[in-house]
């Protein structure tokens, strides 16, 4: 059996294992527009994605105050929901990719700035709630980039943090493979540019799914 660098292989979701990207930031934006907010640029509202809904609101929406948060949200979700009812399944080769890893007997697990009401859902809508072994959200860890999300799944999945990888498209998730002192790996395909996720010197920055395999070590379960 091949010797892997890793043991536990932790997902960002949004942008990174489905093509949400566009989705939530036309609903940072049209929220926004209806309740008579700055209306954030794409890049900005693309920018705060993977972190903790509220923390996603303030930097993109300023002006989205205390009182105004529950209309805003609402606002989101409705536009969120209906941008995401268009998209059917994962990144092309996610599946492929995580069913092989899957079959061989390796652990993953997802990390996300979703509610668990949202992962759940997005799972359930994917049938991809059995590749993974263990998972975080914004219920119940400290936002990106705070080591905490991958602090607790280390604990429960019993992998030293120096055998984890963090899998996202975000600065916000290389940062926190950074403040947790894991090995971290950025994808190009979500909201992240290549310059941006560089500067974070993770183990490599990738465009594709194979090249993906071939970075988090599990190239061979594609052949």
């Amino acid at each position: 059996m091949k010797e892997r660098p890793f043991e536990l292989f932790v997902f960002d979701w949004d942008g990174t294992c489905m093509d949400t990207t566009h989705a939530i930031a036309c609903a940072i934006q049209e929220a926004a527009r209806v309740l008579g907010l700055g209306v954030p640029s794409y890049e900005t509202a693309e920018s705060v994605i993977g972190l903790g809904h509220k923390d996603m609101m303030s930097r993109a929406v300023p002006d989205c105050t205390d009182a105004i948060y529950p209309a805003y949200k609402a606002e989101y979700w409705k536009a969120y929901i209906k941008e995401e009812d268009r998209i059917t399944g994962l990144h092309p080769g996610m599946r492929e990719m995580l069913t092989a890893m899957k079959d061989a007997g390796l652990w993953s697990a997802i990390a996300t700035g979703k509610s668990r009401a949202g992962l759940a859902r997005v799972l359930a809508k994917t049938g991809s709630d059995g590749y993974f072994c263990a998972s975080r959200t914004m219920d119940e860890a400290q936002s990106k980039p705070s080591p905490d999300m991958l602090r607790q799944l280390s604990d429960e999945c019993c992998v030293p943090i120096s055998k984890i990888v963090m899998i996202g498209d975000a600065v916000h998730d290389l940062e926190m493979a950074n403040n947790a002192g894991a090995a971290a790996v950025g994808v190009t395909w979500g909201a992240g540019r290549r310059e941006a996720l560089e500067k974070l010197h993770p183990i490599a920055v990738v465009d594709t799914v194979p090249e993906l395999a071939r970075a988090i070590g599990v190239e061979d379960l594609l052949k």
